[in-house]
C-alpha cells in the first residue's frame, strides 16, 4: 500500500531543483521530519542518504525516519517521526494525541502510536488496531478528538480523563457517542483544573450547580467568559490561581472586568484555588449566603 505522504506531501521532482532543495522544502512543511520513502521520492539514492547522515545533514530519529538539517526538533516533530516510524497507516493516539489537541499537558512520556500491526521502537508506546480513525492536525496523522478521549481512558487516571473531557468541549451529539463510564466523570466545559475543583465542590455539596460554565457574556469592552454563573441569582464565581491571576497585569484586568460585571448588576464572588483545597466549607458558606439553593 502506498504511503499517504508520498501522494499528498512529497514534492515532485523538477529539473531546475536538486534533490537536496526538494528535501529541504518538504522538510520545512513537516516539522523537519522526513522518511526514507520521502527522501527517495525527492531524488536521493540510498547511498546519498548515508552520505548526508555522515555529514550531519540528516539525523536518524528512528529506523527509516530522519530530521533534516538539525536534530533539535519540537515535540510535534517527535510525534510525527514516531508516527512515520510505525508505517503509513499509523496515527498518534491516546495521551500523545490528547496533548496534541491541548486536552492535557505533555509530560514527556513515550509517544503513543496506533497502527494496524505491532511495532517496536525506542520511546514509542505502540498500540495495535486494525480499524483506525484518522485525521490530520498540525500536519500529524492523529485519532479524532472523540476517539482520543475514549482511548485516553485506557492510559490515564480519572482526573486526567475528566480534565481532557471538559477541555474538549464536545457538542451534545458528540457526548452521546461517549461511553457512560467517561460521561459520569463530568462533561462540563471548564477551562482549568482550578475551575474543575470549584465546580466539583459545588456538586459534591448538594448545592445547585451553576447553569453556565465559561458561557460568553457580552460587556461594552468585549465578550468575557465567567467561570461559573447562576443567571437567575445574578451571581458569578471567579476562581483565581497563582498560575493565571498573580501577575500584576492579570490582576488589573480582573478588577476591570469585575467592575464592569458589577455595573451590570452581577455579584462577583472570587475564590482562590488554595481555599478550595483547604477550606471548601468557607466557599460553600459564601455561596449559601449569596442565595444558591440546594439541588
Amino acid at each position: 500500500m502506498s504511503s499517504p505522504w508520498s501522494k499528498k506531501d512529497a514534492v515532485q521532482p523538477f529539473a531546475t531543483t536538486s534533490p537536496d532543495v526538494r528535501a529541504a522544502r518538504l522538510a520545512a512543511g513537516q516539522w523537519s521530519v522526513l522518511s526514507l520513502h520521502e527522501l527517495r521520492a525527492c531524488g536521493l539514492t540510498y547511498s546519498a542518504v548515508k552520505v548526508r547522515v555522515a555529514r550531519g545533514i540528516l539525523h536518524p530519529l528512528y529506523r527509516g525516519v530522519f530530521a533534516w538539517g538539525h536534530h533539535n526538533i519540537p515535540v510535534e516533530g517527535r510525534w510525527l517521526a514516531a508516527v512515520k516510524a510505525c508505517g503509513p497507516l499509523a496515527v498518534l493516539s491516546h495521551y500523545a494525541a490528547a496533548a496534541l489537541y491541548a486536552l492535557v499537558k505533555w509530560d514527556g512520556r513515550p509517544f503513543d502510536v496506533t497502527a494496524p500491526s505491532k511495532h517496536s521502537h525506542p520511546r514509542i508506546n505502540a498500540h495495535r488496531n486494525t480499524s483506525i480513525e484518522r485525521v490530520v492536525v498540525k500536519g500529524i496523522p492523529v485519532t479524532p478528538k472523540l476517539r482520543t478521549v475514549i482511548d485516553l481512558r485506557d492510559v490515564a487516571d480519572d482526573e486526567t480523563v475528566k480534565r481532557a473531557l471538559r477541555a474538549a468541549r464536545f457538542s451534545a451529539d458528540e457526548l452521546e457517542q461517549l461511553p457512560r463510564s467517561i460521561l459520569d466523570l463530568g462533561a462540563v466545559p471548564t477551562r482549568s483544573p482550578a475551575e474543575d475543583s470549584a465546580y466539583d465542590v459545588v456538586v459534591a455539596s448538594g448545592l445547585r450547580p451553576p447553569e453556565e460554565v465559561n458561557a460568553p457574556y457580552r460587556l461594552p469592552s468585549g465578550t468575557v467568559y465567567p467561570d461559573l454563573r447562576w443567571p437567575e441569582l445574578r451571581l458569578i464565581v471567579e476562581v483565581d490561581s497563582a498560575e493565571w491571576h498573580d501577575d500584576p497585569l492579570a490582576q488589573i484586568a480582573d478588577r476591570e472586568r469585575q467592575a464592569e460585571l458589577e455595573a451590570r448588576g452581577e455579584r462577583v464572588l472570587r475564590v482562590r484555588k488554595s481555599e478550595l483545597a483547604r477550606r471548601s466549607d468557607r466557599f460553600l458558606a459564601r455561596l449559601r449566603a449569596a442565595g444558591v439553593p440546594d439541588a
